[in-house]
């Protein structure tokens, strides 16, 4: 388990946690006034975030373990996220009752585009609180070519909408606002989402891996390697000898994309616990 779910989960996924959801974190002034800053605020650009990664990784190793470690530690505490598969997923929209299809904040700096792949989720009627809050942003949080103002969708669409993202190799994440607090699931892939290249690209981890691992199933594998082509963090390999792709545990982050486009179904996950390679690796 990782670290949420000991101090936010008694012990179980936290993000399964109805209480990670409520209105009544949601309704705490501090986080609604972060949550309206950090969708509202100035966006910087893809290649100034950029410019400044290098930079740090240019500086001398100590300076960097602290500024990598400092930065964790705050970002667990605002805004933090972690990889869940589309099971999961669907238990999460089983219980929260606001489910908002927004802009995603990460393409708006990579791409300066508005694009359609995060979801803003709450316990609450209809819109519920949450939905009131992308409703004040208005226009300005709200706008380009795809935009239709707060985008209320049901749980179906909305797995539907997740099931066709897996098609395209994105995988998902939950995101906290304020933890415990969870306001958020998205679709990323490492070039166009920040966390992402924080976490794999850069070494300073914006996101827990999932709590699960995957497996190949040799017998049923024909090497197609349609599992490599998707996989965001480099994770899965091929033997030539064998014709077979494989998976390092070590790398894995337990999306379970990959099981997406394997035509075989010849990959399934397994809980990250179970692994020893992998169990104390988040």
């Amino acid at each position: 388990m990782c670290e949420f779910c000991m101090e936010h989960g008694e012990g179980k996924k936290w993000y399964l946690e109805a209480k990670n959801y409520g209105l009544d974190l949601l309704g705490d002034v501090k986080r609604r006034g972060f949550f309206q800053k950090y969708l509202q605020g100035p966006l910087p650009s893809g290649s100034d975030l950029n410019r400044q990664m290098e930079k740090l990784n240019k500086a001398p190793s100590f300076v960097r373990r602290m500024i990598r470690w400092k930065t964790v530690r705050s970002m667990k505490r605002l805004h933090y996220g972690q990889i869940v598969p589309i099971e999961d997923v669907e238990q999460i929209f089983d219980f929260v009752n606001s489910i908002v299809r927004v802009s995603c904040i990460c393409r708006r700096i990579m791409l300066g585009q508005e694009k359609r792949y995060c979801y803003g989720i709450s316990m609450g009627p209809n819109v519920g609180r949450l939905g009131s809050i992308f409703q004040e942003l208005g226009s300005s949080f709200m706008s380009g070519p795809e935009s239709k103002g707060t985008e209320v969708v049901s749980k179906e669409e909305a797995l539907s909408s997740f099931r066709e993202h897996e098609k395209e190799g994105l995988c998902h994440s939950v995101w906290t606002f304020r933890t415990p607090f969870i306001g958020g699931i998205c679709n990323c892939d490492r070039p166009d989402c920040l966390a992402m290249q924080m976490t794999v690209t850069h070494g300073t981890p914006m996101m827990f891996r999932a709590e699960y691992v995957a497996e190949t199933i040799p017998d049923s594998c024909d090497g197609c390697r349609q599992c490599m082509r998707v996989c965001q963090f480099g994770a899965i390999g091929y033997s030539a000898a064998q014709k077979k792709s494989f998976i390092d545990p070590r790398r894995c982050y337990g999306c379970g994309i990959c099981r997406a486009v394997c035509k075989k179904t010849a990959i399934h996950l397994m809980d990250r616990a179970q692994v020893p390679a992998a169990s104390h690796i988040w």
